[in-house]
């Protein structure tokens, strides 16, 4: 007799056997008698915790004494199915009643053991799943112009922050009709994808505030359902690779692209960040969610952080500093009650002399909405530029120019 689960049923026997001599336990690779005399339980003891599956000839006899059911984190353990890999035999005897070998309590500590034990082999059978990140370099803030301001963005945010924009073309990126100039610009200190909509933008397009460079679409697509993100725009096709967009708990929307030609861009001289606003119902779940599927980690986490960065002069928010392959994310909590402009802000960059780039900013057009502030560690200020492209910009105190 094969069991095809381990403990669906932890019961103690009152007098006789019903089940055949010799009767097959099947248990978790690892799992033996050592792990028994732990629990105090020899195998001759072991044979009171008798195992039942669905099978009609394994149904409760009228005589058992008890049926003992049980549950470990939160998990109903006869309902609970583990791997088998290794068979040890049992003589089952005969037993009277006044001689019931094995207590609730170790029936449930053998219940809770067998579990962990097939859990922790499982993991350990299981290799990580792949990063799919590419680089930090690779992915780029997405900002929607009116075409009439195309070329003063541009323009302004290479005499700002330098680089080179790539040569324009128009073209349908979109899995549906439609047209728009695009070009991307590629800065010491981050990259963006520019669009200029010829057509109106279809749904949901415009609302993805990021594109992430991903070294396999399909298993991109895997990685981000298992953490708990919801793909809205399933992947398709476009001139250069594949596109899709998935959106986080607490609604942050992100584009996944990956190139047929793989892309060769230099290193950054400092990595963006990602600035993302959720509120506090969703907080840890969007970030366990998303570190999870960027195999990531969470540099800091500040329940009071000064909330003058934000314009909340004098109180205080939970502030989440994250890092992972993808770049730098900084994730604010907050209770949605958010003096202008902040919010806004897709991207924050982070510059050798804030002063100085500020200087040039506004040379170039470009606002200056929120005057530098020092805080954690930084000096930083929010500005617009041209199109109504909001960014924030940060630098070092001793290089603010404060």
């Amino acid at each position: 007799m094969r069991c095809r689960s381990i403990f669906q049923s932890l019961r103690c026997r009152s007098h006789g056997w019903p089940f055949p001599r010799d009767a097959a336990f099947s248990l978790p690779q690892g799992f033996g008698s050592n792990h028994l005399k732990i629990l105090g339980v020899s195998q001759e003891r072991l044979l009171r915790a008798t195992v039942a599956d669905e099978t009609p000839a394994l149904t409760k006899p009228s005589h058992l004494n008890s049926v003992a059911v049980f549950e470990h984190n939160g998990y109903n353990l006869p309902r609970t199915t583990i791997p088998m890999t290794t068979t040890t035999r049992f003589s089952l005897l005969p037993i009277p009643r006044r001689n019931c070998l094995i207590s609730f309590s170790h029936a449930t500590t053998l219940a809770a053991l067998l579990l962990a034990l097939a859990t922790s082999t499982s993991r350990a059978q299981t290799p990580p799943a792949a990063a799919v990140a590419v680089g930090p370099q690779y992915d780029t803030a997405h900002v929607y112009v009116a075409p009439a301001d195309l070329d003063a963005f541009v323009n302004s945010l290479v005499a700002t922050f330098g680089g080179k924009p790539s040569k324009r073309s128009v073209a349908n990126v979109l899995p549906v009709a439609s047209s728009t100039q695009m070009q991307y610009l590629l800065t010491p200190v981050g990259a963006l994808s520019v669009f200029a909509y010829q057509t109106p933008i279809p749904f949901p397009f415009g609302q993805e505030r990021t594109g992430y460079l991903v070294t396999d679409m399909d298993q991109a697509i895997k990685a981000a359902r298992s953490a708990g993100a919801e793909v809205i725009v399933e992947p398709f096709k476009d001139a250069i690779g594949m596109d899709a967009v998935i959106q986080w708990p607490g609604g942050l929307k992100m584009q996944l692209y990956w190139h047929f030609t793989p892309s060769t861009n230099p290193p950054l001289q400092s990595i963006p960040e990602n600035r993302v606003y959720v509120s506090r119902d969703q907080a840890d779940n969007f970030v366990a969610s998303f570190v999870g599927f960027a195999q990531g980690k969470v540099i800091s986490d500040n329940k009071h952080a000064d909330a003058a960065e934000i314009g909340r002069t004098g109180e205080t928010y939970r502030r989440i500093e994250i890092t992972s392959l993808f770049g730098n994310m900084l994730v604010l909590v907050t209770d949605g009650h958010l003096p202008y402009p902040f919010g806004y802000e897709i991207t924050g960059y982070r510059v050798p002399d804030l002063a100085a780039t500020l200087d040039k900013a506004k040379s170039a057009g470009v606002k200056i909405l929120s005057a530098p502030y020092p805080a954690h560690s930084r000096t930083t200020a929010i500005v617009e530029f041209p199109g109504g492209y909001i960014a924030e910009i940060h630098s070092s105190p001793a290089h603010s120019g404060s």
